[in-house]
């Protein structure tokens, strides 16, 4: 399979975290994508919080978080907060590795449901003023658009989404729609960064618009997958399907 990407190996690299974590303390979590990370040497740095969402669940007072060293010694801020502890399960906070965890399968072909394209590309413009995750294409099919949505959020024993109300999330599942009503196929890829969730729901009562909108695309044929991760100090993995439970 061909990927067209201009960050390819960038993203399929971050699967594996490029140098170890560090393990700290979380203190506070401030100003959305800002962190008071308390060291194990008994410093205490600010931390860049790559997650826009609520992180409800995930802020727990003086839980155990690990965190990456920048790799540009220039960026104002040296440590990026990539992991938090809750209960015995590490948690990806990372929003952004969401793409790259996708990728390398897709690249593997390794995710079933989507392994018959021939080739990749990221960050397709569609719809009013969007950018799909990613887009399959082969001579003999469809081209399918396949959005990412990364998932941290836990009710009971499921995985849900979202964790806030998102009007971005719902303004894709309306294009979705409009991609398969085209005669395309559109998807909607939940990834959960944790590995103790026994299937997924919507998040009804945080967002009862991304619900309905989800609804609606599943009535206009969107499909929606889901799959757990795999998660250590070491890397992040696409690991087993999640069933959605509507």
């Amino acid at each position: 399979m061909f990927v067209e990407s201009k960050a390819s190996c960038f993203y399929i690299r971050a699967m594996r975290f490029p140098s170890p974590l560090i393990r700290g303390t979380l203190l506070e979590r401030y100003k959305r994508f800002l962190s008071t990370i308390a060291l194990e040497d008994g410093g205490h740095v600010t931390a860049h919080c790559p997650n826009p969402g609520s992180m409800k669940g995930l802020l727990p007072s003086n839980g155990e978080v690990w965190l990456s060293p920048a790799q540009n010694p220039k960026r104002k801020l040296p440590y990026t907060w990539e992991l938090v502890r809750i209960g015995k399960t590490l948690v990806g906070i990372n929003t952004s590795l969401a793409n790259a965890i996708v990728e390398e399968k897709l690249a593997a072909q390794e995710i079933p449901e989507l392994a018959d394209y021939d080739t990749v590309r990221r960050e397709i413009r569609y719809g009013q003023n969007s950018r799909v995750d990613f887009l399959l294409e082969a001579a003999d099919q469809p081209p399918c658009y396949v959005e990412v949505k990364s998932v941290t959020l836990q009710l009971g024993s499921s995985a849900a989404f979202p964790d806030s109300v998102t009007a971005r999330g719902t303004k894709h599942l309306g294009e979705l729609a409009d991609v398969v009503r085209s005669g395309k196929r559109g998807v909607l890829l939940y990834l959960v960064q944790r590995e103790d969730c026994a299937d997924f729901v919507l998040a009804e009562k945080i967002d009862p618009a991304y619900a309905k909108a989800m609804r609606t695309a599943q009535a206009a044929g969107v499909e929606a997958l889901c799959f757990a991760c795999k998660i250590n100090t070491d890397a992040i993995t696409l690991d087993r399907p999640l069933p959605i439970v509507f």
